[in-house]
Formats: structure tokens, sequence, C-alpha cells
């Protein structure tokens, strides 16, 4: 291809009218097979109508050659809870350009205009799967949670407790106390998306509803405390996601589980956060995977700031931010608190220096990886003074977050 393509092309929006077209580069970017959409309980042309919302709720930027659009990138709006703090996210999907028009920068022009965007709405943070994460590296994103996967045999289930006063009962995968419980705990639970119908929609997009069921856990006063999404197939009891808003909840959920010891040979589930399952059973000798699973990029630093909840007051530092894509994040942002504890952020070096790219201070700020890690691996360039005052003032409760989009 010529060196000279991109004069023939030009961006502009993908809008719901492009629906076929947004859909067939992602079919071929990401090898979506029809057998695959199938498995997901789609019939014909289903799943596109229903990728349609996402469409119309998210704002898409492509390349375009006439009428032919060759490369995309979409903005999801969503809700995140970052330690207590509700920020709005931007959740970047639908990314993907055709290979004969790669190697001309098309990407790293729609990630840079998709920043800006990001920035203009006020979403100071963005989530991301990574299909590569040197790639998503390079745009300034990083780690920030973990995908585990475990495999119990059945003669290694907890055995049941009967002292617990709750009780389980099989609902429907969308019955209002399953929303109710999800609202508690995501408000609770550091990285976890807000869900709201079009999260919940995505949440199950590649399942198959129909075969999900869901085992609700309830306490003596008949309130709704934890779920647990499953199926069962094969002998194998099947966890897509357990959360619970009370250790009484964990347990009674267990005891469900506990419960298929004749129906099952093993229990295989997921965990969305780095909490290995084994420690909390009595035979801990388990097969667990983990692997990692979003990334997180913080938008505009200097906002992100303002609105993030440090521990606690204490003494002024500054980071010295550098970032590949988003200019207005390169610079001096300093921390102090004024005489009522409240923080403020100013473009002056005060206190100590913290010097760092802007995918490390993600990690660090979401509580992925703590400071003195990140200065050990030279990931930080700092005093040990500032990479302790780091540490106090950091929360440190690791992020949960189970959404796909």
């Amino acid at each position: 291809m010529a060196d000279d393509i991109r004069d023939e092309l030009e961006i502009r929006p993908v809008t719901p009218a492009n629906l076929e077209q947004f859909n067939d580069l992602l079919a071929y970017v990401f090898q979506v097979t029809a057998k695959e959409v199938e498995e997901s309980g789609y019939e014909d042309g289903e799943l596109e109508r229903a990728k349609r919302p996402v469409l119309e709720k998210s704002d898409v930027i492509g390349w375009w050659q006439g009428d032919q659009l060759i490369s995309q990138l979409a903005i999801y709006p969503c809700r995140v809870n970052i330690h207590g703090q509700l920020y709005d996210m931007a959740g970047l999907t639908g990314v993907g350009t055709y290979p004969e028009y790669a190697g001309h920068g098309l990407m790293h022009d729609l990630v840079k205009i998709g920043l800006s965007h990001m920035r203009d709405h006020h979403q100071w943070i963005s989530y991301l799967y990574p299909y590569s994460i040197p790639f998503y590296r390079k745009k300034g994103w990083e780690i920030m949670s973990d995908h585990l996967t475990f495999d119990v045999k059945d003669t290694q289930l907890p055995k049941v407790d009967n002292s617990l006063p709750g009780h389980v009962e099989r609902l429907e995968i969308d019955d209002p106390d399953v929303i109710e419980i999800y609202n508690r705990f995501a408000l609770h639970n550091h990285g976890a998306m807000i869900r709201n119908q079009l999260n919940w929609d995505e949440y199950w997009r590649w399942e198959d509803e129909d075969e999900r069921i869901a085992g609700v856990y309830y306490d003596d006063n008949d309130i709704p405390q934890g779920y647990v999404l499953y199926w069962i197939a094969d002998e194998v009891f099947h966890i897509k996601e357990m959360v619970y808003n009370t250790q009484e909840a964990r347990i009674g959920l267990w005891n469900f589980v506990a419960a298929h010891f004749s129906m099952v040979e093993h229990v295989k589930g997921d965990i969305y956060k780095n909490e290995p399952l084994h420690f909390l059973l009595d035979d801990g000798d388990i097969t667990q995977t983990i692997h990692p699973y979003f990334m997180a990029r913080i938008v505009d630093v200097a906002q992100f700031l303002k609105s993030y909840p440090f521990e606690e007051a204490d003494k002024p530092l500054h980071f010295v931010v550098s970032d590949p894509l988003a200019d207005w994040n390169n610079g001096v942002f300093g921390l102090w608190w004024d005489e009522a504890g409240h923080l403020q952020v100013t473009d002056r070096p005060v206190g100590d220096p913290v010097k760092l790219d802007i995918q490390t201070l993600t990690t660090m700020l979401m509580s992925y990886r703590r400071p003195s890690y990140l200065a050990k691996i030279e990931r930080i360039e700092a005093s040990k003074a500032a990479i302790k005052q780091l540490e106090r003032i950091i929360p440190n409760d690791e992020p949960y977050f189970s959404d796909y989009f």
C-alpha cells in the first residue's frame, strides 16, 4: 500500500446506521465465528440487533475510505467505584483495523482523538480488555485487575455448616434481588462497575442466559446478601461469579455449592480479584490459575487526583508524569493539604518528587501494585521517604472487576 494512503482516508463518526460495517470489522479482527455466536444462544441476526444499543450509547469514531469503514474504536460510557469514589469511566472497546491498512498509524491517531473525547466528557479514567498488553501499554494503559480460575474436586468442597440462620433460593439471573446484591457490592468494592441495564446486557452478551441460574443467599431477616451465578454440565458445577456482602453469605453460598456433592465431580469457576480460594478451604490443594484481566489508564491526571480519596492528609509531594499520547498529562502535579485537610492539586513542584509514567501512576493509584514494589522494580524514581508516604496515603484495597465489554 502506498505511503500516501492516508490522503484517501478521513476520520468521522460511526453511527447506528453503520451497524453492519461496525460488526463486520469486529467479527473479522477478533475472528468471531458463526458457531461461537450460535453457542452463545443467538439466532441469525440477533447478535447484530443486540449490539445496536451499545453503538447507540457509545461514541464511536473510525477511519473511512469513502463509504468503507476500515478502522474504529468505541468509547463505552460507564461508572466505576475507585476506593469509594464514583468516577465516570470510558470503556475502550470495539477496537480494530483491517490488516491491509495496518502500519499507517491509524489506531494511534484514533486513540489520541479518543483520549481528548474522554477528557471533554469528564471521563477521567478508562478501562479496556486488552487483546495485546504490550500494544496498550505503549498507549498508556496498564494492568489493573486479575482473573483467577479454580478447579475444586468434589472431595475438597467445604463441609456444610448447618448453623447458619439463612437460606438459599434458586432464582432467575435477572431477579431484582440479584441486581440489588450486586449494587450494594459494587458500592463497597474498589474497581467494580456500577452496572446499569446496558452494562448487565453486556455482562451476559456471550452467555447462554437460558442455562444460567442464580443461587441467592438470604439472612435470617430475609435480606438478600449474596449470590452465585452458575450452571451444571457434564458433572461440573460452573461458577460464573460469586458475590457476597457478608461472610455469612459466603459460607452459605459454599454450603449451597457443596450440597451438589452427589451430582458433580468438580467445581470450576472464576474469581475477579487476587484473592486465591485455596486459603478459604480446609483442603487447599486445588488447581488455580491467574491471568491479567483488565487494563486502566488515567485520562486526565489533574482531574483524577482532585477526586481521588487519599487515606489521610499528609505533607506535600509532587508527581512528575510522562504520557506517550496525552500531552496534558506531561508535567508536574503537586499535592498538598490545606488547614482543613482538603487536597489541593497544583502544577508547582511542592514537597518530594515522584517520577513515573502514566502507566505506573495508574496501576499504583488503582492499588493493583503498591508503591514500594513499583520502586523496587524501578518503575518509580523517588526517595524512600516519598515511597513511605505513598504507602500511607494510597488505599490498600485490590481492584475487583468482573465485567466485559
